[in-house]
């Protein structure tokens, strides 16, 4: 029932990206990029742990924000630091992003294949 409400958020939030004219600061590109890329990673987290039916709001909200904060955060160190830390940042959530959309595929194709079979025996009968 709820499905439909982070749909409608991410097509309200591209169409407005798409419709404004704001530009991003040059100086600011690598924290905004490691940014999308933390909540990219928590976004297909909360998606892999609702087609598990572990998802809990409280774990997905505060690990949108912590990560966010986490990676924008190793970003300014680094930059400080004079050593590229976004580095390990975008590493980090690069692996755990693969390897939750390698985890949702293999769910969706279990849930498919077993519809299929379903639907064979009832045919069948």
């Amino acid at each position: 029932m709820t499905m439909w409400l982070p749909l409608l958020g991410l097509i309200l939030g591209v169409s407005l990206g798409l419709l404004s004219d704001i530009q991003i600061p040059h100086i600011y590109s690598n924290y905004l990029s490691i940014a999308v890329l933390a909540a990219l990673d928590t976004l297909f987290g909360g998606i892999r742990a609702h087609l598990q039916q572990i998802y809990d709001d409280k774990v997905f909200i505060s690990g949108f924000f912590f990560n966010i904060a986490l990676a924008a955060g190793l970003a300014f160190l680094g930059v400080h630091l004079g050593v590229d830390l976004y580095l390990a940042a975008v590493f980090a959530f690069g692996v755990r992003l693969f390897q939750n959309i390698a985890v949702i595929r293999r769910i969706l194709l279990t849930k498919w294949s077993e519809r299929s079979r379903v639907s064979e025996t009832n045919v069948q009968e």
